[in-house]
């Protein structure tokens, strides 16, 4: 089965051919385009590219196109692309509104180009569809709940990788059997607890608990905007900065979303860039504002890492990935420093020269440290596989 994950953005298309058989998994192809005014034509470019290279013998070749959509109002899983798709990305555009029109927008162009060929959505969400009401709840008036206030989680399928591959890392391939199919069956037990915290750190980062391959929390919340600072949106913040900037500083609700969501995070608090590379060079040379916005970083992490420890009566593993956490050994240490008396002890050497995938944590540790290198796309793939197997498989 050929499947195309497309990966939107509001000017950009990136896109993976993948062929699936229910044992192997092949990466047949990747691309991109950026600057993308039409997403039409550039739709039919990649077809056309993929037919030259062999891939393809026509769009109706392949057998679905999976989109890695963020957050539907009243709506999540995995689930056909379809007009209630296209209203749950509307319902929501305002909470998500760097992916949601771009997502439908994606979405239809799809449908133009190849009418023929499946569309499959998968959720940021789905993977939180078990948190307790306890994880999931606000502690806002009713009728706010009732209109989608509540805390979602996203970097789903990110996360998701990590509870699979972290398990089979483990020797724990039961919990790792159980995650493979968890989007359809929920939540089933297994005989010894796999608790684990994976930290998602790139352009946008979060950090989730993961309880025998289950979200128990996450540090994201309503929005994307939420959790830990990221690289320009300010993370967590009480609600009375919001009306107290409206009346004492003078700004539209307008203006406070757009310096929240443009001039806040790591670039907000450093005013030197909002890539970590940059902010650790710019630290080394003294850069004191610099070296506060990776301080505040990595407390956050700390502090969520921390609670969700709490939540799941201790951890077996912090897992690392996303394009921070897979690059950074110095931000890894200082995100594990001092938690020896908890078992968690790392091998430094391994940690500095770990270039993929790995354990860097010492033999005789407790709580293992691990860098899992993100695989979204791969999720994405698998999901929309599993979708379509279930759609043609014959009613009982």
């Amino acid at each position: 089965m050929k499947i195309l994950v497309s990966n939107l953005g509001s000017t950009s298309f990136k896109y993976r051919l993948f062929e699936l058989d229910g044992v192997a998994e092949t990466l047949l192809a990747k691309g991109g385009y950026e600057r993308v005014e039409d997403f039409g034509p550039v739709i039919e470019d990649c077809i056309k590219n993929l037919e030259a290279e062999g891939h393809l013998t026509g769009a109706d070749d392949l057998d679905a196109v999976g989109f890695k959509t963020v957050l539907g109002k009243d709506l999540s899983g995995c689930v056909e692309a379809d007009e209630k798709v296209l209203a749950a990305l509307a319902g929501f555009e305002a909470i998500a509104p760097a992916h949601n029109p771009a997502y439908a927008n994606g979405i239809k162009m799809f449908a133009k180009v190849m009418p023929k060929v499946t569309r499959v959505a998968l959720f940021e969400t789905a993977f939180y569809q078990w948190m307790s009401p306890a994880a999931c709840r606000y502690a806002v008036p009713e009728s706010w709940f009732e209109l989608g206030v509540r805390r979602y989680g996203f970097h789903g399928a990110s996360h998701k990788f990590v509870a699979e591959r972290s398990a089979q890392l483990l020797g724990r391939d039961d919990v790792a059997a159980k995650v493979q199919s968890l989007y359809q069956k929920g939540d089933t037990p297994v005989e010894k607890p796999l608790r684990v915290v994976s930290c998602h750190l790139g352009g946008s980062s979060s950090v989730t608990g993961i309880r025998n391959g289950v979200a128990i929390g996450s540090s994201m919340g309503f929005s994307p905007q939420g959790g830990l600072p990221q690289n320009n949106r300010v993370g967590d913040l009480d609600s009375m900065a919001v009306p107290y900037m409206a009346k004492v500083g003078g700004l539209s609700i307008d203006e406070i979303e757009r310096q929240l969501t443009k001039e806040g995070g790591l670039l907000g608090l450093s005013g030197v860039s909002n890539d970590v590379r940059d902010l650790l060079d710019a630290s080394a040379e003294g850069n004191e504002r610099a070296k506060l916005a990776m301080d505040v970083l990595i407390h956050s992490i700390r502090q969520w890492a921390g609670g969700l420890f709490w939540q799941m009566g201790g951890i077996d593993a912090i897992a690392f990935t996303g394009g921070i956490g897979e690059n950074n050994p110095c931000l890894r240490a200082a995100v594990c420093a001092g938690l020896e008396p908890f078992g968690l002890k790392l091998d430094t050497a391994t940690n500095d020269s770990l270039k993929d995938e790995g354990i860097f944590s010492t033999p005789d540790a407790a709580i293992k440290a691990l860098v899992i290198p993100a695989n979204e796309e791969l999720v994405v793939a698998r999901e929309v596989y599993r979708f379509m197997q279930a759609r043609l498989a014959p009613a009982n």
